[in-house]
């Protein structure tokens, strides 16, 4: 195996919450590597990766973000590497629920979409592009502070971002993310910074039925829906020495369900 060069390196991770989730995920893998992993969530809970240390918070608080780093640097250390995966998300729609009920690609949803408002879109923006915009911003303040010359910044996008049918809002908060991640590269960057984002196709953490799996394999080269370890491995390595030239890109990360 590649020594990814993380080994006692705090990782601070958002999104922490579902056991059976992306951000579990990236905690766990990060333990075992030997990172030091600082794990966010929504709500407290006792369940964590074994050998990691979190909190909770409320990222539409923006008073939280200095929280956030300022607690795992009492614990763990300068945060060298910052995963925003932390997101809100809510079936939302410009069609009015009349024509909406009549639309088939809405009945594998087990949420049905609402009418996109003003409400659904602030919630999505802030929670998905404006949290991790500050987390960025106070990442990279702390650690221009203290002069560092490496850090890695690693935003949990969406394939479907450029537009996403039944999901507006979220899909286009997450377009907002990939702005700010390559606006982010290029202020950055000088600072011995990356920032890439990951757009993720069809990803198991518990929400997909199994007739919407059906309706998705047909769609995925690679004929098997994702797994949150598939993209804990992606993060590790674009957190690693080995992607130092990697920077202000968008991955997509999805069996080829998006090329």
């Amino acid at each position: 195996m590649i020594n990814p060069g993380l080994q006692n390196r705090t990782v601070l991770v958002t999104g922490t919450d579902n056991p059976l989730g992306i951000g579990a995920a990236i905690g766990s893998l990060l333990v075992e590597i030997g990172a030091r992993p600082f794990l966010h969530r929504y709500r407290a809970t006792d369940e964590s990766a074994a050998g990691a240390r979190g909190i909770a918070a409320d990222l539409a608080d923006a008073s939280v973000i200095s929280q956030l780093f300022d607690a795992a640097e009492q614990t763990s250390g300068p945060v060298d590497v910052l995963v925003n995966n932390a997101a809100t998300w809510s079936a939302d729609s410009f069609l009015p629920p009349s024509v909406r009920s009549r639309r088939g690609y809405l009945e594998l949803w087990s949420d049905p979409a609402e009418s996109i408002s003003a409400e659904s879109i602030n919630r999505h923006f802030f929670v998905n592009a404006g949290a991790p915009a500050l987390l960025m911003q106070e990442f990279a303040r702390r650690h221009i502070a203290r002069r560092s010359s490496w850090g890695r910044i690693i935003n949990i996008s969406t394939a479907g971002s450029d537009g996403f049918p039944a999901e507006v809002s979220y899909g286009a908060s997450k377009f907002a993310l990939e702005s700010y991640t390559r606006a982010a590269a290029y202020e950055l960057g000088p600072f011995g910074i990356t920032v890439n984002a990951l757009a993720l196709g069809p990803v198991q953490t518990g929400w997909i039925t199994p007739a919407l799996e059906q309706a998705l394999l047909p769609t995925i080269p690679i004929g098997r829906i994702g797994t949150p370890k598939d993209i804990a491995d992606v993060v590790v390595f674009l957190a690693s020495n080995q992607a130092g030239w990697i920077t202000g890109q968008r991955i997509y990360v999805a069996g080829g369900h998006r090329m």
